[in-house]
């Protein structure tokens, strides 16, 4: 949208935040409020299957660790979705500035990653795409570190609509199943667990558990991806014994990341692990329940109206 207009409806663009799975994403301000936002913004005409199912499971969601989605709307030949700005950047930036993070860190990060995830199954959505480019921080005054809120919900299913049998997400947090499905079916919430398994391992080693770093030079990108899932099926992923990792953490990652998804640790598990529960915020399962609880309020946009309003953005010359 360069050279566009400055304002849209009642918000006013600041700059650009970068893009994600689909379009661009601009900072703005509620002129009513003051309050700073992120908008993703794409042309109507790309408001896909994939968008809607995007933006209606985003809509599902209330949770202090999952980005808050507020609205969407159309605007001339652009649809826009608003919802809040996290103010610290992504978790993968973060792990490659400081190279890797201790291992209280990562567990403070990793804590509030899987109360969103446990929030999003019980409420009958899989994300598919957990990664630590779609974990945002937020800063508050008083908190030793930053919030984590999960983001982009582009290739999420839910349970309502269909089972997942598409190779969806990235391949290195893409767990064998996922690699292997080939149009036959598989848990996505299972799924779901190896990704975050991956994500904790980058954290702590920072570094992808079965990207070979060297060996698989000049090959193509079938092979890679072959190579890739054969280490995953055999569990061959290096612990650096020179990075300070207690067994309790180990044990919970060899756990995540099992490759036969019935011998995989469930969500439940690991919340019950103790290397999870260490320091763990005596609320925390309490708040989980308070959100799923939580009734949508009526004023807030329903599925079957963003559906609406995505059947009209793809409408050829319904402006």
């Amino acid at each position: 949208m360069d050279g566009g207009p400055m304002m849209l409806r009642n918000f006013q663009i600041v700059n650009a935040l970068g893009s994600g799975s689909f379009g661009t994403v601009r900072l703005v301000k509620d002129i009513n409020t003051d309050k700073h936002l992120a908008m993703k913004i794409l042309n109507r005409r790309d408001a896909s299957k994939y968008v809607e199912d995007e933006i209606v499971n985003h809509s599902l969601l209330r949770h202090p660790h999952i980005v808050h989605f507020r609205e969407v709307f159309i605007h001339d030949d652009f649809l826009c979705i608003v919802m809040e700005f996290a103010n610290g950047g992504s978790l993968f930036s973060l792990v490659r500035k400081e190279r890797r993070l201790k291992e209280s860190m990562a567990r403070w990060f990793f804590q509030q990653l899987i109360l969103a995830v446990d929030y999003c199954h019980k409420r009958g959505v899989a994300n598919r795409d957990i990664k630590l480019e779609n974990l945002l921080l937020h800063t508050e005054d008083g908190l030793p570190h930053p919030l984590l809120k999960m983001c982009d919900f582009g290739y999420s299913k839910a349970d309502f609509r269909s089972a997942a049998k598409s190779q969806v997400g990235t391949v290195s947090y893409m767990a064998p199943e996922v690699m292997k499905s080939c149009g036959k079916y598989y848990d996505a919430k299972v799924a779901d667990v190896w990704s975050c398994g991956v994500v904790l391992y980058v954290m702590l080693y920072g570094l992808y558990p079965f990207d070979n770093q060297g060996e698989d030079q000049g090959i193509s990108e079938a092979q890679k991806v072959r190579r890739m899932l054969d280490r995953m099926e055999t569990e061959a992923y290096v612990l650096n014994p020179s990075v300070s990792v207690t067994d309790e953490c180990i044990d919970m990652l060899r756990g995540m990341l099992k490759p036969a998804p019935e011998q995989r640790l469930t969500i439940e598990k690991i919340m019950e692990h103790p290397w999870f529960n260490k320091k763990l915020p005596p609320q925390a399962r309490e708040m989980n329940m308070y959100y799923l609880n939580l009734p949508v309020p009526p004023e807030y946009q329903q599925p079957d109206q963003i559906k609406g309003l995505l059947q009209e953005a793809r409408a050829v010359g319904g402006r």
